[in-house]
């Protein structure tokens, strides 16, 4: 293509440096430079969130809406239409990097997100929902110096593959230069926070008013109009959300932090792009591929956490014991055997864990694992393009579901059950299903909450879930 010179194969180092501080103290230091991103995977550091990476300057941006994609190589501006699919894969295709298992699992590469609304280019579906927000239906990074930070081992690399051949990009030397000095000036109490003193959050006791784009009454009607579809045949369960907007009185980057402490997930993270900032704290993994190897975990059946232990055993015991919840789950943990099969060999697509409970700050889950094994010659995109967006979030029949989540939600999904991670140029990926996730644009912010709709699906119940998958998304607004 015409913004590539010609297919490069990276030259890979990698060392390990000398930092005594930790993940969030060394974002503490960055997050201010342009395009900086935060993976942050710190829970559970045995199972899924062995490693975390962040970076910033990358050398190459992706930012597509509609058929409309811009792309900035080295500071050239390049214009492309078509389905950004297709230039991720261009991309991919275009820089290589040879790794080896020893190494972090991210070592170079994009990092960003797919809206939901992608689906458009996999699937012909109607587009009756108003696109208010106008956000990117893609926006990706493409990095050749990444931190990581092994959370079992406590130790920091940096890995840096010189895709880019940018004379300005940042040194070993330099990046640890400038985490040393910016943290001396925290201790000294000369922190930038970015904020002018008139800008600056003012305390409340209370939590700033949240509008969403339905009223109780509608959203209540809409379960009903989607359980009509259920037994009418058309479906066996649909996910339907409702959106909120909030004018937050803390910044962006303050409100990452405090998630980060009421909510921490495997699958967070904090993207700092250019017109909009991401703030996410996702439980779920949407697709990991590692050589062949292929990961998705959906979740299905949720219940809010209790006031005490007592309470606690009582709900996620019920969880365990819904015959309605497993119902769920397993109508999705088929869905994303098929999905896997259009681009797995035969017979490697295994259920490795099925209705396991995992336990939330504000909430219990069932989880299940689907593994694969990729066909010779499927990539990364073709992956994602056989499984977007997640069954977890659509429903059963997929797009039969996604017809009705157009009919009855008000407004695009935009980021909201797309999917948030990395794409390395050494084949491997790791994304999540952006739940949990908060949209900040300008002055405004945005996040969306939902559930799986069933034949006997009580309206009141589903919309008090939520409500409470919402609560750490709301707590993290109030100042304080």
């Amino acid at each position: 293509m015409k913004f590539f010179v010609s297919p490069k194969l990276g030259k890979l180092t990698i060392e390990e440096i000398s930092l005594s501080l930790s993940p969030e103290e060394v974002f503490d230091c960055i997050h201010m430079e342009p395009f900086s991103f935060f993976l942050d995977s710190g829970t559970d550091k045995n199972k899924l969130g062995k490693y975390s990476f962040m970076g910033y300057s990358p050398f190459l941006t992706l930012k597509s809406k509609g058929e409309q994609i811009k792309i900035v190589n080295n500071e050239k501006i390049y214009h492309e239409t078509g389905s950004p699919f297709r230039i991720l894969n261009e991309i991919i295709k275009n820089f290589k990097l040879n790794t080896l298992p020893s190494h972090p699992p991210f070592v170079g590469g994009g990092v960003g997100y797919l809206a939901y609304d992608l689906c458009h280019f996999i699937e012909k579906l109607p587009r009756t929902a108003v696109d208010d927000l106008n956000l990117p239906d893609c926006y990706f990074c493409f990095y050749d110096t990444i931190l990581s930070f092994d959370h079992q081992k406590k130790r920091w690399y940096i890995s840096r593959c010189n895709m880019g051949n940018m004379d300005d990009q940042p040194t070993t030397d330099s990046i640890i230069e400038r985490i040393t000095n910016d943290k001396n000036k925290a201790f000294q109490g000369e922190k930038d926070t970015g904020l002018t003193p008139s800008s600056l959050p003012r305390h409340k006791e209370s939590t700033p008013s949240l509008v969403s784009n339905f009223t109780k009454e509608d959203y209540l009607k809409a379960i009903k109009k989607a359980k009509e579809y259920i037994f009418a045949g058309d479906i066996y369960q649909v996910n339907l959300s409702q959106r909120f907007h909030i004018k937050p009185e803390v910044t962006p980057y303050q409100l990452y932090k405090k998630l980060r402490r009421i909510n921490p997930a495997p699958f967070a993270c904090y993207l700092n792009f250019q017109d909009l900032t991401i703030v996410s704290s996702s439980p779920e993994r949407f697709l990991m591929l590692k050589g062949s190897e292929v990961q998705t975990r959906p979740i299905k059946g949720t219940r809010p956490r209790g006031k005490d232990r007592g309470e606690d055993i009582k709900l996620s015991r019920e969880l365990m014991a819904s015959e309605k919840d497993r119902a769920e789950l397993n109508m999705i943990v088929d869905l994303e055997r098929n999905d896997l099969g259009r681009v797995c060999d035969y017979g490697t697509i295994r259920v490795t864990e099925h209705a396991t409970l995992e336990t939330y700050p504000t909430v219990f889950h069932l989880v299940s694992t689907v593994e694969g094994k990729m066909l010779t010659g499927n990539n990364c995109i073709d992956l994602l393009k056989a499984s977007f967006p997640g069954g977890s979030i659509t429903g059963a029949p997929k797009v039969r579901s996604m017809e009705i989540i157009d009919e009855l939600e008000p407004t695009i999904r935009n980021v909201y059950t797309g999917s948030i991670g990395y794409l390395g140029f050494n084949g491997r990926i790791d994304m999540n299903i952006a739940i949990r996730t908060i949209i900040i644009k300008n002055d405004d912010a945005y996040f969306q909450v939902g559930g799986g709709i069933v034949a006997d699906s009580c309206p009141e119940d589903e919309y008090k879930e939520t409500l409470d998958k919402a609560k750490a998304l709301i707590a993290a607004f109030n100042p304080d």
